[in-house]
């Protein structure tokens, strides 16, 4: 039986009514909560290497022009990437927030290359962002700071005599100006606890040994750079910060705990010292009992606090 036009009508009414009634009465969706973005870029083309070498941009939002800060993961310069976490409480947090633009970078390791190659891809970077950063970034490039921590302290402080225009600020974790030291150059009491790495076990590929190998052996300024600092002393000058250090070095914040079995504490006192000497601005946090790094539970409080401290220094070294 076919219907008529005022059945299909009744028809009709009854189920929207329906269908009304079933959304009034169900659970409303959470609403949409917008926050920064990520977005991936090949900042340098590599041969042989179809990605090439790449940089997360984390972005607060909005179309404000914004200062950068440029940051250099650590590893010993043999492992790590340019992963970061935006987590409650993290780095990444406190800068987005803090209304800084975050670019993290790759670069390639040792020992598939030797310190000048890395310390290229930082150039090239830097490079990277202030040429292309206006445009593809929103970002002010006479605004450019790096932060690195560990390794990428170090090569942070490299930055601050190596790469031109000097960047506005440096912020260096517990990192180093010095790889020609004994702490390096020498076995390492502390990783001489755990059984001894083997040469061949270190240099299995994926063994992920040789960074205990060369601590264990005193060999890691040899592995990363060719050269001996015992028999070529002066090779290392191009490598090692404190040595670098004029008036024109940029403002510096030095942050490291008193207890870091992996980078002494004593490396941020020599730099500290280095830097008081030639009249460079900047300022060391103590973290009293600290280790290599922030705890994630444990040492949340004074890492918020650090951080605080870090946005306020950052902020006055920005330009007005």
């Amino acid at each position: 039986m076919i219907s008529t036009s005022s059945e299909n009508w009744r028809r009709f009414r009854s189920a929207a009514t329906a269908l009304l009634l079933v959304a009034a009465t169900a659970t409303p969706l959470p609403a949409r909560v917008d926050g920064p973005t990520l977005k991936t870029y090949t900042y340098k083309s590599l041969a042989g290497k179809e990605n090439g070498l790449q940089a997360d941009v984390h972005q607060p939002l909005g179309d404000t022009v914004r200062p950068v800060v440029v940051f250099i993961h650590g590893g010993a310069l043999m492992m790590g990437d340019r992963k970061m976490t935006p987590r409650p409480g993290s780095l990444l947090t406190a800068l987005l927030e803090g209304g800084y633009v975050v670019v993290s970078i790759d670069y390639r390791l040792a020992p598939h290359v030797k310190l000048p190659a890395i310390l290229e891809d930082v150039r090239d970077a830097c490079d990277w962002v202030r040429k292309s950063g206006p445009a593809l970034l929103h970002i002010d490039p006479d605004q450019l700071f790096v932060m690195g921590q560990s390794a990428g302290g170090y090569l942070t402080q490299m930055t601050g005599f190596c790469v031109q225009p000097r960047p506005r600020a440096l912020v260096s974790f517990w990192g180093y100006g010095d790889i020609a030291g004994e702490w390096y150059s020498r076995p390492d009491a502390f990783y001489r606890q755990q059984p001894l790495v083997t040469k061949e076990e270190a240099e299995r590929s994926g063994s992920g040994k040789l960074y205990l190998y060369c601590r264990q052996q005193g060999l890691w300024p040899k592995v990363v750079t060719g050269h001996d600092p015992d028999t070529e002393p002066r090779a290392f000058d191009p490598f090692c910060p404190v040595r670098n250090v004029t008036k024109d070095y940029p403002p510096t914040l030095l942050i490291h705990g008193t207890k870091d079995t992996d980078v002494p504490y004593a490396l941020s006192v020599q730099m500290d010292k280095e830097l008081t000497s030639k009249g460079v601005g900047h300022e060391f946090i103590t973290i009293p009992d600290g280790i290599h790094g922030f705890r994630s539970k444990v040492d949340a409080e004074i890492a918020a606090h650090t951080y605080r401290q870090m946005l306020d220094f950052l902020d006055h070294h920005r330009k007005l």
